[in-house]
């Protein structure tokens, strides 16, 4: 494969920040590129497609270590996909732990604030409830 892409074109190409293209470098997420004479980096065309799965793996929230197994499995297509979802079903279950602890924290919220009479902050609800968690209605949050 050619390697002809430099790092500011394959940036461009991808929407993905160069600090960051260096970074998944460094740990291994992406391979070492070749260089020119002067020391600049060359990407192949292969690479564009790595780090695209790379940045939808992360904008869908997965785990660095997770990317990288899944990336490994990725390249095994002969192997069952039991371990894939594996790492799925973990990624959905702290997604549905952090959606339920955000939906306690909305209606303590909102609570605080249609407790509050809207008068002085002497006698203010939401600065009560923040100085003594004790008045909260939920502890989830």
């Amino acid at each position: 494969m050619k390697s002809d892409i430099p790092i500011g074109a394959l940036a461009e190409r991808t929407g993905c920040n160069i600090q960051t293209i260096r970074y998944y470098e460094q740990i291994g997420l992406l391979p070492q590129p070749s260089r020119t004479e002067g020391g600049q980096r060359r990407y192949g065309t292969d690479i564009i497609h790595r780090l695209a799965f790379i940045r939808h793996a992360r904008d869908l929230g997965f785990d660095i270590d997770s990317i990288r197994e899944l990336m490994q499995l990725a390249g095994a297509p002969e192997r069952p996909c039991a371990d894939v979802d594996r790492i799925a079903e973990a990624h959905l279950q702290a997604v549905e732990a952090k959606i339920a602890k955000l939906a306690a924290l909305r209606a303590e919220l909102r609570r605080m604030l249609k407790e509050c009479g809207k008068g002085q902050i002497a006698e203010c609800r939401v600065i009560d409830s923040l100085s003594d968690h004790k008045l909260c209605k939920t502890r989830r949050h």
